[in-house]
């Protein structure tokens, strides 16, 4: 199941080093305002399906990768929130 969100993840890490011309991720990666505007939109939407209950999987799948590639591009470490959530463990 955490194997889509891993490889998600390592294409991310490996656009950012390799580029790839015409790349969706590639512009997300290198504007951090489009970034930002997308997941904020993706969020804004995955509400609005679970809300009227059409596309939730859909929408949570867009906010996952919008939010992976946000992170990304603003160089916060998957590995860095994994350790954080471990802390607040109770």
């Amino acid at each position: 199941m955490l194997d889509a969100l891993e490889k998600l993840f390592k294409i991310a890490r490996e656009r950012k080093k390799n580029p790839l011309e015409g790349s969706y991720t590639n512009k997300l990666l290198s504007d951090k305002s489009l970034s930002k505007e997308k997941i904020l939109e993706e969020i804004n939407e995955l509400i609005e399906a679970v809300e009227n209950n059409s596309n939730k999987i859909h929408e949570a799948a867009d906010v996952f990768y919008h939010l992976i590639m946000y992170l990304e591009a603003n160089n916060v470490k998957i590995e860095d929130v994994m350790n954080e959530l471990d802390k607040r463990k109770k």
